[in-house]
């Protein structure tokens, strides 16, 4: 990958940058919405998302890399219950993934999956995440996790 890909990867997260609210979704219960910010750091190098979510989801900082080797990205993933996680992620044409389909920092006890979509105007990514019990297993619905930009 050389340094016009590299950034062409880069300018393809712009559309998140800026503040979101994140609506959650879990059977049977109420959950206020909580709130989602995307900056760019180290000269534009990064994104770095940081969380705050009300229970019973954790508040988690992501930094977000472009992968060298696929041209996709690396999702590094933190949260305040102390989980660290990596995901392979991708942004193309509207559709945001990320994936965990092996371990990383912790042992990979399910598979995990998000798949959110982009709306024509660029203010709405609605997705859900995903598990599976192992490799086998097909994907089942967690939650429904919705953003909305802030304006």
């Amino acid at each position: 990958m050389d340094a016009t890909e590299r950034q062409a990867a880069l300018d393809r997260l712009n559309v998140l940058v800026g503040e979101w609210v994140v609506e959650a979704e879990f059977d049977g219960l109420e959950v206020p919405p909580g709130r989602s910010v995307f900056e760019w750091s180290l000269d534009g190098q990064f994104l770095v998302q940081r969380a705050q979510a009300p229970n019973p989801a954790p508040d988690a900082m992501t930094i977000i890399a472009v992968d060298p080797e696929t041209g996709g990205y690396t999702q590094h993933y933190y949260d305040s219950r102390g989980v660290v996680r990596l995901y392979a992620m991708t942004f193309d044409d509207g559709v945001w993934q990320l994936l965990r389909e092996k371990p990383d920092f912790s042992p990979l006890h399910f598979r995990q999956r998000y798949v959110g979509h982009l709306s024509a105007d660029g203010d709405t990514i609605r997705g859900a995440w995903e598990t599976a019990a192992d490799e086998t297993a097909p994907y089942e619905q967690d939650f429904v996790l919705t953003y909305r930009r802030r304006r």
